[in-house]
């Protein structure tokens, strides 16, 4: 008896512990095809081998690579402009609400945007139905293309702007979770969490004090779990 092929969903996959979950996810239903976006940020190769680790975990054989080198040649980020310094996590602030939090100097203008048109054109051309995206707004460094509403609108564009036939839901699972339930998800999806990648500023161990790497170690430590990815220092940050 052949078994029901499943439906095809693009996961944009940064290599980051939020898109390994969403994957995750994504993996219970669909047939997985993965896409990483190279865009010169500083962790750029890291990011890179950790795409491709967690796409070997999940034997994803639909992946595809982007350069959109446009985005460091238009800077305004500290991840792709090294004269812009890469901002500490406050520990204060960190996991204390939105409304207490700037647009970090780690935003790359409208980059989720840019990130979303790739998929958008890789799914209608592979048929997908369904993109997913690990946005996370409740407990994130508070980008406002990480707004739901952002997709929701995104969504509606995607419908305006493909073939009529095409049909394509943007999910964003992991969008309302906390780092520590993010964490706890992963964990009880077996997600490679031990394969993803973090730190906005180092290839090697992962430093400890930028934001991505509070967020992540933050979650960690309410889940009640250790991190095994390597830090040259770990802070507590709570």
């Amino acid at each position: 008896m052949s078994s029901i092929k499943k439906e095809i969903a693009v996961v944009a996959v940064s290599g980051g512990m939020d898109s390994c979950v969403t994957a995750a996810i994504a993996n219970e239903k669909y047939q997985l095809a993965f896409a990483h976006i190279n865009y010169g940020q500083r962790t750029e190769m890291r990011e890179l081998k950790a795409f491709n680790d967690i796409a070997d975990f999940y034997n994803v054989n639909e992946r595809l690579v982007i350069d959109y080198t446009h985005l460091s040649k238009i800077g305004g980020s500290s991840l792709t402009d090294k004269n812009i310094s890469l901002s500490k996590a406050d520990p204060e602030k960190i996991g204390a609400g939105l409304e207490n939090k700037a647009v970090p100097t780690s935003y790359v203008p409208f980059r989720n945007a840019n990130i979303l048109s790739a998929c958008v054109s890789w799914a209608e051309v592979l048929n997908a139905k369904t993109i997913f995206i690990g946005a996370v707004y409740e407990d994130s460094s508070g980008y406002p293309d990480c707004r739901p509403e952002f997709f929701s609108v995104f969504e509606k564009m995607v419908e305006l702007g493909t073939k009529p036939e095409t049909k394509i839901k943007i999910e964003t699972p992991v969008i309302h979770l906390l780092k520590k339930e993010i964490v706890k998800k992963g964990i009880k999806l077996k997600a490679p969490l031990h394969l993803t990648w973090s730190c906005y500023q180092n290839e090697d161990e992962a430093c400890g004090v930028c934001d991505s790497c509070a967020l992540r170690l933050r979650g960690f430590q309410l889940a009640g779990v250790e991190d095994s990815i390597k830090y040259k220092i770990k802070p507590k940050y709570f």
